[in-house]
């Protein structure tokens, strides 16, 4: 997923805005791949929250990878 949402990454000038609809969006992709959690007691689905999401998936988020590439070409 990232390699498509992260092309040409390193030109924008994200604002806070636009990082709060990134992460939505991401948020968004991994509920859809994990899908929902069954309870342990009684077996209902529920929604992943962010910080299982997190936890289901070990990559950085979405805007410490866009922030880290601005720093290497603003290094370059």
């Amino acid at each position: 997923m990232l390699p498509v949402v992260l092309y040409g990454s390193e030109t924008w000038s994200l604002t806070l805005r636009e990082e709060c609809r990134l992460r939505g969006f991401e948020n968004r992709v991994l509920r859809r791949i994990f899908g929902p959690k069954r309870g342990e007691v009684t077996e209902e689905c529920k929604r992943l929250r962010k910080e299982e999401l997190n936890d289901l998936y070990a990559s950085p988020d979405i805007i410490r990878v866009i922030k880290q590439e601005e720093r290497d070409v603003q290094a370059v």
